[in-house]
């Protein structure tokens, strides 16, 4: 016995070094460049083959084709991937989206290359570079941990790494050349994955998929220790490697003794589940809001095209109509990553298991092989499976409540993991499953009918969820996640929404292809095939059902048509240029065109007879025009909202004046009004035209005002008080403004009362109810809307759709808010259907305050409102938020321009240090000697 135990440590520790050096380079890479490499275990794998083809193929000797894999190739292809790949997302400003995609890109890149040199079979003749006896590989393992810890410590370039992981952008001011310590983490860190990749093959089964895929199940390492901490991931990976190998002498009896049997033989992948949900998420340095360009409607001409292109497999006979059978079915699948990560915005990477678990959940029912059901009609068995696995998106959805950055990443590829592993591959759960198809569809024809019917209830449900108010929302969520939290919008009710969506289309596209191919195949709905559904879904248009169709059918044609990894091969490109092209191929591409058409100069002036033509039109059509608006009369004039503003106001055009009907240059999209016109005249309006520019004033009979009040309220970070026992009133009818050097605590403050930061201590009361504990949005339902620092707008929607959706998600739905919030901050004219994305930081300020007043708050929140704005805009900002103050909403600004907050608060709060230290009305507070010293940074605090 104790022999065995022994050699079941030795074991242990074996694999545990390879994990412990897995875990060492994605550390490394982490901390030098902010990348969750999921590209490591393809580097591995690719480095185990190229050892193969030195070795075995070419002939080489054993210690040339080691020297020239791991010292030569991998640090190169590391090299590579940050100097092509990842550089040019990191002068981009590092977006983690973008940056996980192209990761993703490059592991499907690498296994799709593997499979098209390699071919997809396992290879169990890779040469054995360290002996069997454990003792050497725990050796590399520890002389690699204590090396880069002593390097990272006591070397002028360690201080360098942790310069650039604390601030890459301050340790670039400070002189340090951050490309070439990313240039040396990535090399590095495809180093330990090669020599992992070297160790591993002799004793595992050597493929593009299984490889991969068991270095990614150690990640859990990098995790656990939380992708700093050397010291702990190597024991944590010696300590799962041993407890895995002596769980192997347990033979557990009964009817769980497969799935015992599975989780001991698959304790990494037990502990990856524990760290990606349970353990406190990793990566929040990366939860920033997703970059988003503005959304291009399909044409309808597409639909046509594509509706065309469905209908022609019908004509197909023989092989070709039962692979045709195939594109439909992973169409659904697809859809699924429409709603959760193209509209929703939440990163999804386990879309394959929720698949998977429809698939095997309907030849289960179609068999009568699930306990205490009986055997169903295949299309009832369909339905039951979809209900089944719905609810299973929790599972994914849950984690992404509370966690951005790399968490929800982790958690949903865990999942997938998991299911794979504990689920899918087990024999007990899958041997001698025949899926069958409906009666009366057994035929390829028939069935590809029968599925074309269920994409288009797939198609419809999807539309149906990504339009109108819940698309707005979703959109807003996918934009800017504190904004659409502030404005309202319940965000995790939507998430969980979206993931339980996701999981149900996913089931449906699942159960839908394994009766197509009338087999059950695991190996369909591996997690890298998860990878690579991800990876298509988001470069051939994520945010696009069009896009979802054409990613399946690209898929399904490429790998029945060609050499297999072909289809991988190439979304693995598409990915890579993420950095080379941010808004994705499409962008590129509309792009290129847009250059390639003539230019004004370029253009062929009419012919005379041509020229006679066109002003024959012209005057036609100026006739019609004229007798519509005869019709038309006084009624027809005041019906457009924008007449209301007046005669050469914010929405009015030359057209309105008698003259043409070009925009004049305060609609034009993008561009501010001159002067702050559109804002002023917005101004004077509230000033002369008394309470009608306050939307709640407008809807019948005004709310009871609402007294805003906050108790010692604490709040510390990293062991200093952003809060020390804060007291503050925002009482209904006044302006109370709070200012204060930068780390005062000002927008910390505003945090807390807003609800987008939990303080650890005090109170937060509005009216008479204590709010401390409700979230952002919850607070915005009751009446507190709020602006942030950096304009919290939703770029890929209209300045409209912004405005529409705090009306949307206020505390009393009131139609025409909108209309009044837009010609209140002169957005009503020509900018209302330009998107977001691209306007100046003054245009993007009046979109979010009218965002806020759309909801017909009583308590506003406004943080630094006047940044980005010019001197006239600034005085027409005052007027609105004064107008606003009259007719009885507390008001409540943090602002660093005293002009304002002197011609504009009734009382002022001075905040140093986290804590209050004056308080008074504004005229005494900025006008007495000494009150102010702590703003001025000369002062000796």
């Amino acid at each position: 016995m104790a022999s065995l135990t022994y050699d079941l440590t030795l074991a242990g520790l074996s694999v545990g070094s390879a994990a412990a050096l897995s875990g060492i380079g994605l550390i490394v890479t982490y901390r030098a460049t902010g990348v969750l490499n999921f590209a490591h275990g393809a580097i591995a794998m690719v480095c185990a083959y190229l050892l193969r083809q030195c070795t075995v193929e070419w002939g080489w000797p054993l210690w040339l084709g080691t020297l020239v894999t791991l010292f030569l190739v991998a640090p190169a292809l590391g090299l590579a991937l940050e100097r092509l790949v990842f550089r040019p997302l990191a002068v981009l400003g590092g977006d983690p989206a973008q940056t996980l995609v192209a990761s993703i890109g490059v592991f499907v890149l690498l296994v799709g290359g593997a499979v098209l040199l390699w071919g997809q079979g396992a290879r169990d003749d890779v040469p054995t570079v360290l002996s069997a006896d454990p003792w050497g590989q725990l050796a590399v393992a520890v002389a690699v941990a204590a090396a880069v810890g002593a390097v990272t410590r006591w070397t002028r370039f360690g201080r360098e790494l942790r310069a650039v992981v604390d601030d890459r952008s301050l340790a670039v001011l400070g002189g340090i050349d951050a490309d070439r310590v990313a240039a040396a983490g990535w090399a590095f860190g495809s180093f330990t994955a090669g020599l992992t990749g070297v160790l591993l093959a002799p004793y595992v089964r050597l493929d593009p998929y299984g490889l991969p895929l068991l270095v990614m199940e150690v990640i859990a390492v990098a995790v656990a220790a939380r992708m700093r901490r050397l010291g702990v991931a190597v024991p944590v990976a010696l300590g799962i490697g041993v407890a895995q190998s002596q769980l192997t002498r347990f033979h557990p009896s009964g009817r769980a003794e497969p799935l015992l049997q599975a989780v001991g033989a698959n304790l990494f992948v037990v502990a990856l589940l524990v760290a990606a949900l349970v353990l406190p998420g990793v990566g929040t340095r990366d939860a920033l809001p997703r970059t988003a360009t503005a959304r291009v409607r399909t044409p309808a001409g597409a639909w046509i095209v594509a509706l065309a292109l469905f209908l022609i497999p019908l004509g197909f006979a023989g092989e070709d109509l039962h692979t045709a059978v195939q594109v439909p079915a992973l169409g659904v699948v697809l859809l699924s990553l429409v709603v959760v990560t193209g509209r929703g915005g939440q990163i999804s990477l386990g879309q394959a298991a929720y698949a998977g678990l429809g698939a095997l959940f309907t030849a289960l029912l179609s068999a009568g092989r699930l306990p205490l059901l009986p055997a169903l009609p295949e299309l009832t068995a369909l339905l039951v499976a979809v209900l089944l696995v719905a609810p299973l998106g929790l599972l994914t959805g849950w984690p992404a409540i509370r966690r951005q950055g790399l968490a929800p990443a982790l958690a949903t590829f865990a999942v997938g993991v998991g299911v794979s592993r504990f689920v899918l591959a087990q024999p007990y759960a899958t041997s001698g499953l025949t899926p069958t198809r409906p009666t009366g569809f057994e035929g390829d024809r028939a069935y590809y009918v029968l599925e074309l019917g269920l994409l288009s209830l797939a198609l419809l449900a999807t539309h149906t969820l990504c339009r109108g108010r819940t698309g707005r929302a979703l959109a807003a969520l996918r934009d800017h996640e504190s904004g659409a939290s502030a404005a309202g919008v319940p965000v995790p009710s939507l998430k969980l929404a979206a993931f339980v969506t996701g999981a149900a289309l996913a089931a449906l596209g699942g159960g839908m292809l394994t009766m197509g191919v009338r087999a059950f195949d695991p190996g369909a709905y591996d997690p890298v095939r998860g990878l690579l559904w991800f990876a298509a879904i988001v470069v051939l248009g994520a945010d696009s059902t069009l896009g979802a169709l054409a990613a399946a059918a690209l898929l399904v044609g490429l790998d029945a048509g060609t050499k297999g990894g072909v289809a991988a091969a190439l979304i693995g490109v598409l990915a890579v240029l993420a950095g080379r092209f941010p808004g994705g191929p499409q962008e590129a591409v509309r792009a290129a065109l847009a250059r390639l058409r003539p230019g004004p100069g370029l253009r062929h002036e009419l012919t005379p007879t041509g020229a006679r033509a066109r002003e024959r039109v012209r005057a036609g059509m100026a006739g019609v025009g004229s007798a519509a608006r005869d019709g038309r009369g006084m009624s027809g004039a005041s019906t457009d909202g924008r007449a209301e503003a007046g005669r050469g106001g914010p929405g009015s055009t030359e057209a309105d004046q008698g003259g043409s009907a070009t925009p004049r240059p305060a609609e034009r999209a993008g561009d501010p009004p001159p002067s702050g016109g559109a804002l002023r005249l917005a101004g004077a309006e509230a000033g002369a035209e008394g309470r009608e520019a306050q939307p709640a004033a407008r809807s019948g009979t005004p709310p009871p005002p609402l007294f805003l009040r906050a108790r010692r309220l604490r709040l510390v970070h990293g062991g200093l008080a952003a809060l020390d026992g804060v007291d503050l009133d925002v009482p209904p009818g006044r302006v109370s403004a709070v200012v204060g050097p930068n780390g005062a605590g000002k927008s910390t403050l505003l945090h807390c009362l807003a609800g987008s930061l939990r303080p650890g201590q005090g109170r937060v009361r509005l009216g008479g109810r204590d709010i401390t504990r409700l979230p952002a949005h919850a607070r915005t339902r009751l009446g507190i809307a709020r602006t942030f620092q950096q304009p919290a707008v939703f770029p890929s929607s209209t300045v409209a759709e912004n405005v529409r959706v705090g009306a949307e998600q206020g505390p009393r739905a009131d139609p025409a808010a909108v209309e009044r919030a837009l010609r209140l901050f002169g957005l009503d004219g020509a900018v209302r259907t330009a998107p977001a994305a691209g306007l100046p930081t003054g245009t993007l300020r009046r979109i979010e305050l009218a965002r806020a007043l759309a909801g017909n708050p009583r308590v506003l929140l406004l943080d630094e409102p006047a940044a980005g704005l010019d001197t006239a805009e600034v005085a027409a900002l005052a007027r609105v938020l004064r107008a606003l103050a009259d007719d009885g909403m507390a008001l409540l600004v943090v602002e660093h321009d005293l002009d304002l907050v002197a011609d504009l608060a009734d009382v002022v709060h001075v905040m140093a240090a986290g804590r209050i230290v004056t308080s008074g009305p504004a005229d005494h507070v900025l006008r007495t000697p000494g009150t102010l010293d702590p703003l001025d940074p000369a002062v000796d605090r």
